[in-house]
């Protein structure tokens, strides 16, 4: 039998991605190529977006040059909207959703749609026990959602709810101000990450503020360290090292709830932040410590991809 391809799509707010996977999940192709944002700016807005996914996509399809056939795509899915909710709608998403619709057509492939979420928990899933499990707690934290999530799933079809998060900003969007505020070129994260390696942990009554077991804001949080990075008696990697140690104090306390009260002991964390060394390193610590079994992606799994959708067109193609 011929070699299968299952190929993925996915234009989130800041990344245009290609992905192909074979029968056995083995990563064929990942090609991601990550929007421009000006320096000083906080992010995009929707329509410089979508103008820069339309450019991306000749380049990146026409770097793949003759290394793969495309007659052998068997599946060609994409995430067509944020969450798997009616409402939910962002116009970047149309974009892929052309793309692999037009592929779909002239491959006679099979054409599959999910949400970017989805997508997410399937690019955490797929290389470790959790795929095996219909019920798990999910953790997505990125750039545009801080969500605490019960996840119920069969096959390629997830049944979602909210059962936490941020009342206010995202994390992704509170370390992007940090990071900014201190010069740094947006998206900041990575940059930041490496900084606060060099620090150390300050011993400072840090404000917390949660609201109903699950649920808290940040935005006490986000005032609190811009003052602090203007204090000439601290430095920046102490003050960072700080900043993703308090992170961190707050997904343990909310996860711990939320175990407690729907009785799962397992949880994947997802999205852009799960990359942060820190905050992998102290959940993993702390929730094991608690008895909770904690599930990170690969680091090049946890940003923006589109190989969880990939993934979920396979799993959608068989399980017909």
């Amino acid at each position: 039998m011929r070699n299968r391809y299952f190929m993925g799509i996915d234009t989130s707010n800041y990344t245009t991605s290609i992905a192909l996977i074979d029968d056995m999940d083995n990563i064929i192709l990942d090609l991601r190529k990550v929007l421009k944002v000006d320096k000083g700016k906080k992010g995009l807005r929707q329509q410089e977006a979508v103008f820069q996914h339309v450019n991306n996509f000749p380049e990146l399809f026409n770097s793949i040059g003759e290394q793969i056939d495309f007659n052998n795509i068997y599946t060609v899915s994409c995430s067509h909207k944020p969450r798997n909710v009616k409402e939910s709608y962002m116009p970047v998403f149309r974009v892929g959703r052309g793309q692999a619709l037009i592929m779909s057509k002239v491959l006679k492939a099979n054409y599959y749609e999910f949400s970017h979420q989805e997508g997410h928990i399937a690019a955490g899933i797929m290389y470790n026990e959790l795929k095996d499990k219909s019920e798990f707690l999910s953790l997505h934290i990125s750039g545009g959602t801080t969500e605490l999530l019960l996840v119920n799933r069969k096959n390629s079809d997830f049944n979602i709810d909210i059962i936490g998060g941020t009342l206010d900003i995202s994390i992704g969007q509170l370390i992007d101000r940090i990071g900014v505020e201190m010069g740094l070129n947006f998206p900041c994260g990575k940059e930041m990450d490496d900084m606060s390696k060099k620090g150390n942990v300050l011993e400072l009554k840090i404000p917390i503020s949660i609201k109903d077991d699950t649920w808290f804001n940040l935005s006490g949080l986000e005032n609190y360290f811009k003052n602090l990075l203007h204090d000439d008696k601290l430095i920046a990697e102490d003050v960072l090292a700080t900043f993703f140690n308090s992170i961190s104090l707050y997904l343990i306390e909310i996860i711990v709830k939320a175990s407690k009260i729907y009785g799962i002991n397992s949880i994947l964390i997802t999205g852009g932040v799960a990359a942060n060394s820190t905050i992998r390193k102290l959940l993993q610590k702390e929730l094991n410590r608690v008895n909770i079994s904690v599930y990170f992606p690969k680091i090049e799994l946890c940003t923006d991809n589109a190989i969880g959708i990939a993934y979920l067109g396979k799993v959608k193609a068989f399980s017909r």
